[in-house]
């Protein structure tokens, strides 16, 4: 399993220009506003969800501020009903638990069975904000270089407009 160590690693073997905060431990939104990470990038809220099936599994990464509607949201990425997936399907493909959902997540899905989203809004954020598998800490990179990472690991990538 990735954790932030691990993370950290892998950002300076691929020469990846970072930034860690260290803070204390966050559950939604409304804790990271809280702590007022804003001035060091964009926070991006991070949903995984599945399909009425259980078979695809869809990690959604969007703008703190985005608001997303399910319904029109499952049209967007041509998928069945959605929902949230559970804390068993979030460390079964995630290896992260609740509150801990993050893009690096991915680096735990040995099979890709994956799809990422990432709302078209981010493309142009020259830095934005994500944990590294853990919710005490928030890791600022470029855009360009989360999407790198993801599409190294072989899972697909799409940029959506939510």
């Amino acid at each position: 399993m990735y954790t932030r160590n691990d993370i950290e690693l892998l950002l300076k073997e691929n020469n990846i220009e970072y930034k860690l905060v260290e803070h204390e431990a966050v559950f939604t939104m409304q804790d990271i506003e809280n702590i007022n990470l804003g001035e060091n990038g964009v926070e991006v809220k991070n949903l995984f969800l599945r399909d009425d099936k259980g078979v695809n599994h869809y990690l959604i990464v969007a703008k703190e501020d985005t608001k997303i509607d399910m319904k029109e949201l499952k049209d967007i990425i041509h998928s069945t009903r959605l929902s949230f997936a559970s804390e068993e399907r979030l460390l079964k493909y995630l290896g992260v638990t609740k509150g801990c959902v993050s893009p690096f997540g991915i680096l735990n899905d040995s099979n890709m069975d994956v799809k990422v989203f990432i709302d078209s809004k981010l493309k142009d954020e020259k830095i934005i904000g994500v944990h590294p598998n853990e919710n005490t800490s928030t890791i600022f990179l470029a855009t360009k270089d989360l999407e790198k990472i993801i599409k190294n690991h072989g899972n697909s990538l799409e940029y959506i407009n939510i």
